[in-house]
């Protein structure tokens, strides 16, 4: 496992938001980056970073900027991003499967999964460009957004047509930004996550009729840690990444090489 000893990355002074911050893969990140010198600002949906302590008895909140917004709401959006002063590297990690245990399949939820898991890393994105091309990142090895993509991205699961149909969105939409930002020294990459033990994949690992054919295709047979996603987020934003953009790093123990 990663442990902090073996961190190599020196961010100090860099600005990081993180969206989706406050648990899991997100909260991972926004730590290694925190470990790492940035100034790190996440998003959560409740009011304060206070209200989480129940929740996230392991996660220490209190070293983060912590700001409100809602992934669905562009209002919400524009206005985490109109209060920011300064943005280097931009981690579009807020999403959801399933939102609120309602069925992907019925409409209405197919198309609020679609606007939690892509328009708003699109809408976020656009919202932080001002800073981006101002990041003193732009002229040296480039400012980065990130978008934390699935294995979903590449392949069908039944079960959240509307995540999977956004996270391929997400892959798609880094390569056009990627393509369209590269005159503002701007990097844009995505992390396609495998199996991350997490309290999203929790009911997965508990039920071993949906684990085990997961962990049998997988060949380092077991599930990633949340640490894994943050040290790939900590390498493509960095100067050892500077000619790697438009890119989808799969961080998946070996699943998608499988036939």
């Amino acid at each position: 496992m990663t442990t902090k000893a073996e961190t190599q990355f020196n961010y100090s002074g860099a600005a990081v938001l993180v969206t989706g911050g406050t648990q899991g893969i997100g909260y991972a990140i926004a730590t290694a980056y925190r470990e790492a010198g940035a100034n790190v600002t996440i998003t959560g949906t409740r009011m304060s970073a206070n209200d989480y302590d129940n929740d996230n008895k392991d996660n220490d909140l209190k070293g983060f900027n912590y700001l409100t917004m809602s992934a669905q709401d562009k209002t919400s959006i524009a206005s985490v991003a109109n209060s920011l002063t300064k943005l280097d590297i931009l981690i579009n990690n807020a999403g959801a499967s399933l939102p609120g245990g309602k069925d992907e399949w019925e409409a209405d939820v197919f198309e609020e999964s679609v606007r939690i898991n892509l328009f708003s890393a699109f809408h976020m994105s656009q919202a932080c460009l001002p800073l981006l091309k101002s990041s003193p990142l732009a002229s040296a090895s480039g400012a980065s957004v990130i978008g934390i993509a699935s294995m979903t991205s590449f392949f069908g699961n039944s079960m959240v047509p509307g995540y999977g149909a956004a996270k391929a969105g997400l892959v798609q939409l880094s390569k056009t930004l990627s393509q369209t930002w590269a005159d503002h020294g701007i990097r844009v990459n995505a992390i396609a996550a495998g199996l991350i033990e997490t309290r999203m994949t929790q009911p997965v690992k508990e039920l071993d009729f949906l684990s085990k054919p997961l962990l049998e295709r997988t060949p380092l047979k077991r599930f990633g840690q949340p640490d894994e996603i943050a040290q790939a987020a900590l390498f493509l934003s960095s100067a050892q990444a500077s000619f790697i953009t438009g890119q989808t790093l799969c961080v998946d123990g070996g699943f998608s090489i499988a036939g």
